[in-house]
């Protein structure tokens, strides 16, 4: 279950500012440094733990690395997430059904 992995991820305050951080253009680790409360290997750490879980990816650009989000690493989670609305959807028509009947 890969959304356990990004609920991980996630529930560090840093990473999630770190993500948030992303959502505009892709930035450098130093880039990102600068916007954290943390030094700069430990926004290292914090993008491979982003990374392992698939939200952010790295491309390489002459001596800079380039993280980026990457939307898709998301998708295991929505549709996680999602299946609670479908779970609440149903348990309110069954509700409405009931009292329709009545």
């Amino acid at each position: 279950m890969a959304y356990e992995e990004v609920f991980t991820a996630l529930a560090d305050p840093t990473r999630r500012h770190i993500l948030e951080a992303l959502r505009e253009q892709p930035l450098t680790v130093g880039e990102l440094a600068k916007t954290q409360p943390v030094s700069r290997p430990a926004v290292s750490q914090h993008l491979k733990v982003l990374e392992s879980a698939q939200l952010v990816s790295v491309k390489p650009e002459g001596n800079r690395r380039l993280y980026s989000i990457r939307r898709e690493g998301l998708d295991q989670l929505q549709q996680y997430l999602e299946s609670f609305w479908s779970d609440i959807l149903t348990a309110y028509g069954a509700e409405i059904a009931r009292h329709s009947l009545n």
